[in-house]
């Protein structure tokens, strides 16, 4: 049998795995469906790819939720450090923004896609364009090869790194989930995750573009806390989304067949309740004589006046009149302004996809599957899924490393430093 190693999927972590393998002496053949490397991370941070996150390893495995743990193995081989280093050594410097964010400086994806296509030209890889594969050949629980486009590739070691479900017309259009089922692998189930949410509210829909910082978002289910995010949420023709809000759609989204969905916005999370009331009687009695909606300018964005007063009932009222129970009203929405969820925008749209191939059945150490020797997977494909600040990203080159390594190992059969 031929001793080459086949990566299925040329985005993040197939490019990552298939370097990799051939640095470390591998023959590799990476195969992409689509005419062109790397798509969905050409569209990465609106174009200006957040590579990874500055936090410390425990934190970071933290963003992952309960499938965070399953990523040590890849993280101690490759981390943050090493794929910062990676970059820069190609041509690719790098800075840190807010919230431990790390951007090429250039701003510029493509950069990021071309360093890695350097990298495997630079390391011998063969590259087959417009190549889908329809199913992996498996004799006796061993990886013998794939098929596609009426041929069979024969390889010693698969790897499998074909993305997610979402941003189909980049080529993350689930298949590869179809094809580990098809040799035994159980697919948790498939859904969106960092997905822009639908609100009931028509109110939401007239503040289009508008985006808030400094905001404390709650998700609710029945009026009981799932989560809470500090940050950033923008205003959509459809409902909400931005940082905060993608952070949380997937818990929304699960628990949308449970009940009652709905956040609550705090927009003075710095203040307290008291300080806040504080706050409000001080500006309504130093500007008694404007309208409400004027002294309320001086708390919301402008844009946000005119929905915040009708929401009130009070748009036309001086300030001089505002009441007690009237100035709780205002104190209250100011700090739980709500918005019923009714679903999400389509997987398509996700940011990433929650779900795949079960990490319990992939060895962490090595990233190869426990029912099939050889097979080998990276990246979205997998059951991991994270909030966004780029530990997405991260978790995609580390694993694409890994599974890279080891099916080297493999093949070769020799020990790799």
């Amino acid at each position: 049998m031929t001793k080459q190693v086949l990566v299925v999927g040329g985005g993040a972590a197939g490019m990552m795995a298939a370097g990799r393998a051939a640095e470390c002496g591998a023959d590799v053949l990476l195969l992409e469906k689509t005419p062109r490397l790397g798509n969905k991370l050409g569209l990465t941070g609106k174009g200006r790819c957040n590579l990874t996150n500055e936090a410390d390893l425990s934190p970071f495995i933290t963003h992952f939720g309960e499938t965070g743990p399953f990523l040590y193995g890849a993280f101690a081989r490759f981390f943050v450090q090493d794929l910062v280093a990676f970059f820069n050594q190609r041509g690719v410097p790098t800075v840190v923004e807010r919230g431990g964010r790390v951007f090429p400086a250039s701003n510029d994806a493509r950069q990021v896609v071309d360093a890695l296509e350097g990298y495997l030209v630079g390391t011998g890889v063969q590259i087959r364009r417009g190549f889908p594969v329809d199913r992996l050949q498996v004799e006796g629980q061993q990886i013998q090869g794939v098929q596609g486009k009426g041929h069979v590739l024969p390889g010693a070691a698969v790897i499998l790194a074909t993305g997610g479900a979402s941003y189909p017309r980049t080529g993350s259009d689930g298949s590869g989930y179809q094809l580990a089922a098809a040799v035994g692998h159980h697919i948790v189930p498939v859904g969106p995750a960092l997905v822009p949410l639908i609100a009931v509210e028509r109110w939401t829909h007239e503040l289009q573009g508008l985006s808030l910082r400094n905001v404390q978002v709650t998700l609710l289910l029945n009026d009981q806390p799932l989560g809470q995010e500090l940050g950033e949420m923008l205003f959509t023709h459809f409902g909400v989304s931005g940082p905060i809000v993608l952070t949380l759609s997937k818990r929304a989204v699960r628990a949308l067949p449970q009940g009652r969905v709905s956040l609550a916005v705090n927009l003075k999370p710095a203040l307290t309740p008291e300080e806040l009331d504080e706050r409000l009687q001080r500006e309504l009695d130093q500007h008694g004589r404007r309208q409400l909606h004027n002294v309320l300018a001086g708390l919301l964005p402008v844009r946000m006046v005119h929905v915040f007063a009708a929401l009130l009932g009070l748009q036309n009222k001086p300030a001089h009149q505002v009441t007690a129970a009237e100035r709780r009203r205002i104190r209250m929405l100011l700090q739980d302004l709500r918005i019923t969820i009714s679903g999400s925008r389509p997987i398509a749209e996700a940011i990433v996809t929650a779900g795949g191939v079960d990490t319990r059945e992939i060895d962490p150490r090595t990233m190869q599957s426990r029912l099939i020797q050889g097979l080998f997977f990276c990246g979205e494909v997998i059951d991991i899924d994270a909030d966004t600040g780029g530990y997405n990203l991260q978790a995609a080159f580390s694993t694409g490393h890994l599974a890279g390594e080891s099916a080297a190992r493999a093949v070769k059969g020799a020990a790799l430093g």
